[in-house]
């Protein structure tokens, strides 16, 4: 049958199209066997590492943090066993499948305490991640209660009990400020980082994320656990593990432990350190001890402290209420961030500038009668009565505040600030402990800087005595101290001896420019003040032959007295509210023929420095002359030795 001419165009048109389909069919065919080629044989071994990162997984371990330890070798900050327990939501479920969170939680309350906080916290946890992921319920607990988790596991449905690694401060509150406390990373912290990589050009890095992102990770947030983070945290180790699709851990492959922080010597002594912050009970205090020769700091104590152990594992709110809201405020370490006028212990400053600038003669009188008028003001000595006729010796021996009145006034506002930076004031010393303040030494520029007006004549007459717009921290005044007795030597406060096996020198300390004439004098005063009859700390001299002490005390007032108070009578310290009484202070150094130790002392409203600083001084001074830890093997990060440590009960007494 032969098809008509209509029929073989349209056979040519579908055996075109036939042909047109077979092509592409092939051609496409041609495309996936390629692709399937470059897939399977070109790319196989990039696409079997992908496979392979997909089926393990490289998680992060925290690091072992460094250890804290005193100039001797003893452990301040070290690390300890962990109990804690963990859930895993997806195990607590019955017969039926349905989870049973809730209900485990109650029966772990019998065992251990758990705050309603704590429930509210893990059930939110368990709804936002995946139901195989543990959560940590509870770390810090005692051997008696993780004994008892234990013992009832199997009654317990998805709990784990592990043992891991804490931060332990063996001392609990003796050095809380000194070395601060660890705590979990907040969000705010990891932004910090970023900002301190971007600092230096750089970006965080990724494995330090993820370090920082550990449930069990702690940073340094304050003092030397804040200062010294880098060193301290060491680097994290690896688990490498097998998972499933969903993330799941299957099994671990393989581990590789991190590297752990280095090690951190301080230059104080544990033993001294505890000592004084027995001695400061009860107080809201700060006293700082001194090696005047190298700037070592043998002591730093803050009171009231506070147990640094559970920052480690998070504060309840009710105990960081009261820590925050505790009126002696225990959160402030008072030697670096407490800025006080230092009152009549400025009176030294007074006369070395005066000395320095010929302004008064050693020898030259003036007399006390209790009182001064200059120009519309009347300026009271503390001695009601009067001392009488004072030179500088009986001057710096009786405190007499009229005395320094009339040496302020012919010296001048501007000497005497300079010869209070010279002896290591109104400066941070670049200190490594974060919060140390500088203090304010003012002088006619700062105020015209500051306020826009001039400086009047009777700021100087406060300024002389320490009152008005001067400032010092502990630790400024125990600088102070030191470059007085060491004959005018620049020495600066230095806390660190070594980092991990590198030493950490203590600076050359060279001349400040005061003249040693001058510095005996100054000197010869204090003496008065702690060793002849009269001196205003000759009560709390140091008796023992060999170890008497130089000193000078001081009082600061907190309030404004008025007229109508001075005439019906001051109102004494005893009978003041606490807060509104004076500041009690006292320096010193010893012993007194070859000086080796230097002291400040502040007792916030103790009233007068005399009856409630000094005392304390002259403790801390004989029982550091006793031990005189200057005279002992210190720790070598080389060849360590660990000196033991003597009961705390001991030191005490």
């Amino acid at each position: 049958m032969r098809l008509v001419r209509g029929d073989q165009d349209e056979a040519r048109v579908i055996n075109r199209r036939t042909l047109l389909l077979s092509a592409g069919a092939t051609g496409l065919l041609v495309l996936v066997a390629g692709r399937l080629y470059d897939l399977q044989v070109i790319e196989e071994p990039k696409y079997a590492e992908l496979s392979e990162e997909n089926r393990v997984n490289r998680r992060l371990t925290a690091p072992i943090r460094g250890r804290i330890i005193d100039r001797f070798g003893r452990a301040l900050a070290t690390n300890d066993q962990n109990y804690r327990v963990v859930i895993i939501p997806e195990q607590t479920a019955d017969e039926q499948g349905h989870p049973q969170l809730n209900t485990t939680l109650v029966r772990l309350s019998n065992l251990i305490p758990l705050s309603d906080r704590v429930r509210d916290r893990i059930i939110k946890e368990a709804r936002r991640n995946p139901s195989f992921r543990p959560i940590l319920i509870q770390e810090g607990l005692t051997w008696d209660e993780f004994a008892r988790v234990n013992i009832m596991v199997p009654d317990l449905s998805g709990i784990q009990p592990e043992i891991g690694e804490r931060r332990d401060y063996p001392y609990n509150a003796d050095f809380s400020h000194v070395l601060g406390y660890v705590a979990k990373v907040s969000d705010a912290d990891i932004e910090a980082f970023r900002r301190e990589a971007a600092l230096h050009n750089q970006e965080l890095s990724p494995e330090l994320e993820e370090t920082l992102r550990l449930p069990t990770f702690r940073i340094g947030k304050n003092g030397i656990e804040s200062a010294f983070e880098d060193e301290l945290r060491g680097t994290p180790g690896a688990r490498h593990v097998e998972v499933n699709a969903f993330g799941r851990e299957i099994k671990e492959l393989s581990r590789v432990d991190g590297t752990p922080g280095l090690d951190v010597a301080l230059t104080i002594d544990a033993e001294l350190q505890t000592f004084v912050m027995h001695r400061l009970e009860g107080q809201s205090a700060g006293v700082v001890v001194m090696d005047l020769a190298t700037g070592d700091i043998l002591a730093m104590a803050s009171a009231p402290g506070f147990d640094p152990n559970p920052f480690a594992t998070g504060l309840t709110p009710e105990e960081w209420a009261d820590l925050r809201d505790n009126e002696l405020d225990p959160l402030i370490n008072k030697p670096i961030a407490g800025q006080y006028p230092p009152g009549s212990t400025f009176k030294i400053v007074t006369a070395m500038a005066a000395l320095s600038s010929g302004s008064v003669r050693p020898d030259q009188i003036f007399t006390c009668n209790g009182s001064m008028p200059f120009g519309d003001h009347i300026f009271h000595c503390w001695r009601k009565q009067g001392h009488g006729p004072m030179n500088m010796h009986l001057g710096i021996k009786n405190s007499c505040d009229i005395y320094f009145y009339n040496v302020a006034r012919l010296t001048g506002i501007d000497q005497i600030a300079k010869t209070a930076r010279q002896l290591g004031m109104d400066t941070n010393y670049n200190f490594v402990i974060p919060g140390t303040k500088s203090g304010c030494i003012p002088d006619t520029a700062w105020k015209k800087n500051r306020y826009g007006v001039p400086w009047f004549d009777g700021e100087t007459l406060s300024a002389g005595i320490g009152q008005g717009y001067i400032l010092a921290t502990p630790l400024q005044l125990a600088v102070m101290v030191s470059r007085l007795a060491n004959g005018g030597r620049a020495i600066e406060p230095r806390i660190v001896r070594a980092v991990g096996t590198k030493m950490d020198p203590s600076k050359p300390a060279p001349l400040i420019g005061l003249d040693p004439a001058h510095i005996e004098i100054v000197k010869g005063g204090m003496n008065g003040v702690s060793n002849e009859p009269g001196g205003t700390a000759y009560a709390a001299r140091i008796t023992v032959p060999g170890f008497e002490l130089c000193g000078k005390t001081g009082s600061a007032q907190v309030r404004q007295i008025t007229m109508a108070e001075r005439a019906t009578g001051v109102i004494k310290n005893d009978d003041l509210p606490w807060k509104l009484r004076d500041h009690a202070l006292f320096v010193a150094y010893a012993p007194a023929q070859a000086p080796r130790y230097a002291i400040s002392v502040i007792v916030e409203h103790g009233g007068g420095g005399a009856a409630a600083a000094a005392p304390i001084g002259r403790d801390v001074l004989l029982f550091v002359q006793q031990r005189d830890p200057l005279a002992r093997v210190p720790y070598d990060p080389v060849h360590p030795q660990v000196v033991a440590s003597r009961d705390v009960g001991e030191i005490a007494q």
